[in-house]
């Protein structure tokens, strides 16, 4: 990728943060889906924010390193998200399928660090339901985890377990400590147990991504 890269720690992995745009007015932080890594541009439903705009590879995606034997969670994933906005600062954040997930997990973590998160439609939305399944063992083959996606982030993120009543509660957390109105924007049109959750709660509105960026950006 040809675009500016820092380099940000969590954990022991080295996270590549891209830098996609400069501008005047506060950044807006990209999570992509799950298996993808951050666009080699600014997408074109991003492309009137005036600020900076900054895309994070996952730990196990992208430009990012890959931990040995998986242990992947969205949870490792929102601490990823964290080491990034502790970077650049206060940002919204735009999150794709398992990243629109890890957008909702900080904003109620972190709301003074995030400024309206967008949740949109993307690989991994839906992960595993709202409780766990049956014991499987993930393998993969020698070789198979020198390359991004990481195998083991693919099967385990995959079957993460999302309940609903978990979600809506950092929904709560992020619109009751948040400093705007409407500090969340549903954008997907599928919509799985937690979202569906998310988006009947206070202070979360729906809209298109276009509107969303701009509500953020002007606020």
């Amino acid at each position: 990728m040809s675009t500016p890269t820092r380099w940000v720690h969590h954990l022991r992995i080295n996270l590549a943060l891209h830098q996609l745009q400069d501008g005047a007015g506060h950044p807006l932080l990209l999570l992509h889906g799950l298996g993808e890594r951050t666009p080699a541009q600014v997408p074109g439903y991003a492309s009137a924010w005036p600020g900076p705009v900054w895309g994070l590879d996952f730990t196990g995606h992208g430009d990012s390193d890959i931990p040995s034997g998986g242990g992947y969670t969205a949870e490792v994933l929102m601490g990823d998200a964290d080491a990034a906005l502790a970077e650049i600062g206060p940002s919204t954040v735009l999150g794709r399928g398992l990243g629109a997930y890890v957008a909702l997990l900080i904003a109620g973590a972190r709301p003074h660090m995030v400024h309206g998160v967008v949740l949109c439609d993307g690989p991994g939305i839906a992960g595993g339901g709202t409780g766990p399944s049956s014991t499987m063992l993930v393998g993969v083959a020698d070789g198979d985890a020198l390359a991004p996606p990481d195998p083991f982030a693919l099967a385990e993120l995959a079957r993460d377990v999302r309940p609903a009543d978990y979600a809506a509660a950092f929904a709560r957390q992020a619109s009751t400590l948040s400093e705007l109105t409407t500090p969340l924007t549903v954008c997907a049109r599928w919509r799985p147990p937690w979202l569906e959750a998310v988006a009947s709660e206070p202070g979360v509105a729906e809209g298109s991504i276009e509107d969303a960026l701009a509500s953020y950006a002007a606020s």
